[in-house]
């Protein structure tokens, strides 16, 4: 994996981060929410929390200079970088060209085939897991699209917003708990690693961030007719948060004079009708979903 000659710093040292950026005249863009990563015992974390060894494979999104690549490819077998600036390739290529088992793609990762990059860098490895340091503005299309396209995945170990990674671990009843929770929670088990402040990143961004491992489960914890389904019943129950789930729910699906059906839907599934999304578990909107696609009429 590596050439045991190499005695240069780590890349994700703080003095060898800057020689990089000032070396290629590097300017960060805010807009791609560049913010990289200048301490070894985070990095060591994310690394640890992903449970790789040489025979899997890590899923890099978003490698910037390439600190958190070069930890991978220390220790797993293969380490695939998906970089969506096109002037960080040739500066990966650089830094990272001791480690053989590391392959640079320049694309972005919300339009890359991902099945048909799966299928030509991990074929034979034994499991992969997505590791990444997320810019804040795109986390949830990203993590969503990662859980949603049934990849043969292991975990997906981000470092992302503080509040954000919250909201993936939260449980029912507390402010945090809502539709993003309720997804993450169905395809994956959440656990927080540690939080990160702001002031070991170039440049220091504004919030604190966390790092989250969500270890992707071989099958739901609940069984549901549909799952399309399923997940617009959550969206809708969540459409204002202030309202009760019958105020919610009578919104999205009936009219008028199908109104009244709703609040017999609910008692059915043991849930008064003036609980509010927040407050129901994943078990419950399951059997909820079920109920109201048979009361609908298959929708």
């Amino acid at each position: 994996m590596m050439d045991k000659g190499i005695t240069l710093a780590d890349i994700g040292s703080p003095r060898r981060t800057k020689d990089i950026i000032q070396k290629h005249g590097f300017a960060l863009k805010k807009s791609l929410g560049q913010n990289f990563l200048i301490d070894r015992n985070i990095l060591n974390k994310i690394v640890g929390a992903a449970e790789l060894d040489s025979g899997k494979g890590a899923l890099e999104i978003g490698p910037g200079i390439g600190a958190l690549t070069e930890q991978l490819a220390q220790t797993a077998g293969k380490v695939v970088a998906v970089e969506i600036d096109q002037r960080l390739i040739p500066i990966l290529e650089e830094v990272l060209e001791p480690y053989d088992n590391v392959d640079v793609v320049h694309s972005d990762v919300l339009k890359v085939d991902l099945q048909g990059l799966f299928a030509e860098h991990f074929a034979g490895v034994e499991g992969v897991s997505v590791v990444a340091n997320l810019p804040y503005y795109i986390t949830t299309p990203i993590v969503m699209r990662f859980l949603e396209e049934k990849l043969p995945l292991d975990n997906i170990v981000i470092m992302i917003q503080k509040e954000v990674a919250e909201r993936m671990a939260a449980k029912p009843g507390g402010k945090e708990y809502g539709s993003l929770s309720i997804a993450v929670q169905y395809y994956c088990e959440p656990e927080m690693v540690t939080i990160v402040p702001q002031t070991v990143f170039i440049p220091q961004p504004n919030v604190d961030s966390a790092v989250i491992r969500l270890r992707v489960r071989k099958e739901p914890p609940v069984q549901v007719k549909d799952e399309s389904f399923f997940f617009e019943v959550i969206r809708s129950s969540f459409a204002q948060r202030r309202k009760t789930l019958y105020n919610n729910l009578a919104s999205r699906f009936f009219n008028k004079e199908t109104k009244p059906a709703l609040e017999g839907i609910l008692t059915g599934c043991g849930i008064e009708p003036s609980r509010r999304g927040e407050t129901l578990s994943l078990e419950e909107y399951a059997k909820l979903s079920d109920a109201l696609q048979e009361a609908l009429g298959g929708a």
